[in-house]
């Protein structure tokens, strides 16, 4: 199995750049280099030894609350799934499920809209 080799033609054949050979790791590639690489021992951004990196499951925080409707007015909850610069921060940052988030969307352009949060902060 290991003495076979089998060759292809066609597209199929080559990568993107066009050359048939393989990149080799760190090798820079259609968008530059990649950062971190997949060198090393395992964890979180190629960090060498210590403990691996943990990520807990991101839970929607209204699910968890039992909070059915989001409020407009309520400015220190909807705040905190605003960025700095403003910006409603998505989903997969903030592990909130989809049709709340689709509420909250709502509920912060409303407010915003009425003046209670900021469009852009500068």
């Amino acid at each position: 199995m290991a003495d076979e080799t089998t060759t292809t033609t066609g597209p199929a054949a080559t990568t993107e750049g066009g050359s048939s050979a393989p990149r080799a790791e760190g090798e820079r590639g259609p968008r530059g280099p990649r950062p971190g690489g997949r060198s090393g021992g395992g964890g979180a951004g190629g960090r060498e030894g210590g403990r691996k990196f943990f990520r807990r499951k991101k839970v929607c925080k209204f699910c968890v609350e039992k909070i059915d409707s989001v409020n407009y007015k309520d400015v220190r909850l909807l705040g905190q799934f605003v960025a700095e610069s403003g910006k409603i921060v998505p989903r997969r940052l903030t592990g909130v499920c989809t049709p709340h988030q689709r509420r909250l969307a709502d509920a912060i352009k409303q407010a915003r809209n009425i003046a209670l949060l900021p469009f852009a902060s500068r």
